[in-house]
Order: structure tokens, then sequence, then C-alpha cells
């Protein structure tokens, strides 16, 4: 009587499945010597949905001796149908320069070894440059905050294939350290929270925080998403004529102030003796509104502003 412990045979693909599958053989990028990791998950997947990848998952069957019994024979023959179908479906993928510079093998699961161990120093040096990626790239406003944070949770999901796997909670701070100074507020927060966000919480938290800055500081936002380098002109000598040379540094800061016989008088608190951009009241609004002071943001607000705004 046979044993009931017995393995339980897998089922072989059906002719629909194989003819499914077979579309996947157009879809994946033949190896060239670049795209290894890419090449592998595409092959693998494949092999998966064909269901012919029993070989690459089981060690080889001993040999059958005169006594085997049937299902000895099964396990047999499926792997062997898989390891010969998977080393066709390998090799039909891979350019014929590099099929050659590899050792040969009967078995699919040590053929694609091979292949690994060769490409290993490749893996290295894409993960080297994914990390400094990483490491230089910060959020500049263009696309939006959401698709600047699933860009960096893209990379990170690249390193996880390269066998350099970063946490959530990890990638979470990291992400919150790319984020311009406009997001400084809303980081101290986080930092002062017990709780820890997931990344889906992050993106909505995030892309909430932008919306509110884009509406309660619509100068900051002109001022991240502006070019730098483009001319300004000041809507306040529009029309005027006169001296039309450029002006220096001092008449532009002496722009937003008013003289009286010689006495300067700042714009903003509407007191002599100082101008605009000496003005502490001035310089305090822009902090209580989380703005730093320097000479654009003082030019964007070159305008009346009550003082007690």
């Amino acid at each position: 009587m046979e044993s009931s412990s017995t393995n339980k045979i897998e089922s072989t693909p059906t002719t629909s499945t194989l003819r499914a599958g077979s579309g996947y053989l157009h879809g994946i990028e033949p190896l060239n010597g670049n795209n290894f990791t890419t090449w592998l998950e595409q092959v693998k997947l494949t092999l998966g949905f064909m269901d012919l990848d029993y070989s690459l998952r089981h060690e080889a069957p001993s040999p059958l001796d005169t006594d085997f019994r049937v299902e000895q024979k099964k396990v047999h023959d499926q792997w062997e149908r898989s390891n010969r179908m998977s080393l066709m479906v390998i090799k039909n993928s891979i350019s014929p320069t590099i099929r050659g510079a590899i050792p040969n093998s009967e078995n699919a699961k040590v053929y694609l070894d091979l292949f690994e161990e060769q490409f290993k120093g490749t893996s290295k040096t894409n993960a080297c440059i994914v990390i400094l990626k990483m490491l230089t790239t910060k959020y500049s406003g263009p696309g939006g905050v959401r698709d600047h944070i699933m860009m960096m949770n893209d990379m990170a999901n690249q390193l996880k294939t390269l066998d350099m796997e970063i946490s959530e909670e990890f990638l979470v701070h990291f992400i919150m350290t790319s984020l311009p100074s406009q997001f400084d507020i809303f980081k101290i927060n986080y930092n002062t929270q017990k709780e820890k966000w997931k990344m889906s919480e992050m993106i909505a938290m995030c892309v909430q925080e932008e919306e509110r800055l884009k509406h309660e500081k619509p100068n900051v936002a002109h001022i991240t998403t502006s070019n730098p380098n483009k001319k300004k002109y000041s809507f306040k000598n529009k029309g005027q004529q006169g001296d039309k040379s450029k002006p220096n540094k001092f008449s532009t800061l002496g722009a937003s102030t008013s003289t009286f016989k010689g006495t300067p008088k700042c714009r903003f608190c509407h007191k002599k003796g100082h101008i605009q951009s000496d003005c502490l009241k001035f310089k305090e609004w822009l902090a209580k509104k989380g703005i730093a002071f320097n000479l654009m943001i003082y030019e964007s607000f070159n305008v009346n502003v009550p003082c007690n705004t």
C-alpha cells in the first residue's frame, strides 16, 4: 500500500495557459549586459505564469530505478519538462555574445546562478548609482510632492531588488529630509509626534500640506517655481519716464520706501527714519508667516502691507 505522505504532484500547464503565456515571451527584454535585474525578473515572471518554474523551485530528482513508483515517475517527468522548457526560454532571451561567454549547463537553476554570479559586479555598480541619486534628489516643486515621493519610493524598491532593502520607517524620514524649507514647520510637527507614519499616510499628509502652502503662501509658491533669472519689473515705475538706466541694488531697495526731504519712511510700519528692508516689524511679520528674509522675498513683498497683518 502506498504511503499517504507522498508529495502532492503539481499540475502540468494546460494548452491554454501555454498559449496565453507565450505572449509574455515577447515581453522579455533581451539580456544585453546592463539590464540583468530587469531581465531576471521578467524571466521568472514569465516562467511562473506559464507554470514552468518547477525546476527553479525544486532540486533535480534522483534518477529512477527499476522499481520506481508512479508518483516518482510523475515528479521526475514534471521536473524534466520544466527544466527543458525553462532553458529554452532563458537561452532565447540572451544575446548570442553574452550567451557564449557563460559556461553552459543543462540545469536551468544552475544556469541562472551562473549569470547572477557573472553580473553581480554590475548589480553593485547599479546600487551605487541609485544610492547616489537618492542622496542628491531634492523636491523642487514641478510635478507635485506626490510624484516626488513615488520616485523616491521607486528607487528604494530598486535597491530592494539588489539585496539592499530600506525599511519603511527610514525611508519616510529620508524623504522628509528631501523636502524644501517651505515644509520646515510640517517636518517639525512630524518629529514631535510619537506616531510613525506609513508611506501611504506620508503621501496623503504631504499632499495636504502642499495644498495648504499654495493657498496660504502664494508668494512663496511663486518663488519656488519661478525662474530666478527672469527679469522683474516694478509696476510702480510702469509708464514713468526719465532715467531708464538699470537701477542698482540700493535703488531697488529704495523703491519700497517714501522719502520726505531726505528722511526715509518705511512703507510697512509707516514710521520715518528707516526703510522697509531694515524694519524689524517687517522681518517679524515674515518670520510669523514662515518666510526667510532675502532680497527675492523682499522684492515680492514690495507693496504696502498693514503693520497689524
